[in-house]
């Protein structure tokens, strides 16, 4: 919905952080689009907004501007908004914001998602609040949210039998599911609390290994820790990838689960054949260093000290 109202249609440029789900990548390409992947930058693991600038400009120069700049808030941190918005406004792009994992993420007070044109939450299961699966599409201009909404309930007119002025989607969210989101949202603070504290306490915990590189927040932001992640560096003759495998499967011996981190869009096999900019590769050094800790809101003291061990242990073996 947000690419259909910014106007994205076949055979246009739309900028995308190459570090992420591909869920956010699908929908460019179901509107005949190219997908532009955009490499990270180290301290917040979003898209680069030094290197957006650039590939704008070179794409301007080759006579195709982008159509749409499609920023992500990654596992909940929120990217460098202020700077992409000031970019896209530069250059007259509209922005929309990938806030799936970011639900009470803050910039300077303001929630994430309502910075751009348009922006997208999800409630699917995994988040830090759920309806089980969906999500809500949030824009500034009311038309383009009448359109979203005509689109989203297979672009029926308001007739009294069955009229379709183009092709639709069914992209509405049931009446059940909506009422166990009003729900759910009664307890979005305490469990952005609990996420916190999850980080905090590993922070804490493991602030003794040098090699160990969590993602602080940037001044005047407030991530919602949906998930700690965090990025692991060489000790000695050892790699930080030699080390995150260690830890992951030592973890895994345990029944404890971690998982990696995104594996960047353009080494997938499906995205392969779409431009990516990147000159430093960040991306993929988060990609082979990088590892998402257990980070659910039922996660206790008991649980945490078990997993902080396990790695602890798997750490000083390598020292």
């Amino acid at each position: 919905m947000g690419l259909i109202t910014a106007g994205v249609t076949a055979g246009d440029d739309v900028l995308v952080p190459t570090l992420n789900f591909a869920g956010c990548v699908n929908p460019i390409i179901y509107q005949g689009a190219n997908p532009v992947f955009i490499d990270s930058e180290s301290d917040t693991w979003n898209m680069n907004p030094i290197l957006t600038r650039e590939v704008i400009l070179s794409k301007i120069a080759e006579g195709k501007k982008p159509k749409a700049l499609l920023a992500v808030h990654l596992f909940g941190v929120p990217c460098k908004i202020q700077e992409l918005l000031q970019i896209a406004k530069e250059f007259d792009i509209p922005l929309i914001e990938d806030s799936a994992d970011a639900i009470g993420t803050t910039v300077n007070g303001q929630h994430v998602g309502t910075f751009g044109q348009s922006g997208v939450l999800s409630f699917n299961g995994n988040k830090i609040i759920t309806t089980s699966g969906g999500g809500i599409f949030m824009c500034q201009n009311p038309d383009d949210l009448a359109s979203a909404k005509h689109l989203s309930n297979q672009a029926r007119s308001l007739k009294p039998f069955y009229q379709f002025d183009s092709v639709g989607y069914n992209y509405m969210m049931s009446n059940v599911l909506a009422g166990i989101g009003v729900g759910q949202m009664q307890v979005l603070e305490q469990r952005l609390e609990k996420r916190k504290y999850i980080f905090d306490y590993y922070n804490n915990e493991l602030s003794s290994y040098s090699n160990l590189q969590f993602v602080d927040d940037l001044v005047g932001n407030q991530s919602n820790r949906w998930l700690t992640t965090l990025r692991i560096n060489s000790i000695g003759s050892h790699s930080g990838n030699e080390i995150r495998n260690s830890i992951y499967n030592n973890l895994a011996d345990q029944n404890i689960e971690a998982r990696m981190v995104w594996k960047p869009m353009h080494l997938q096999p499906a995205f392969s054949k779409y431009s990516y900019f990147g000159n430093q590769n960040v991306a993929e050094s988060i990609f082979d260093n990088g590892i998402c800790l257990p980070s659910g809101s039922s996660l206790t003291n008991k649980d945490l000290d078990r997993i902080v061990l396990c790695i602890k242990d798997c750490l000083n073996k390598l020292r």
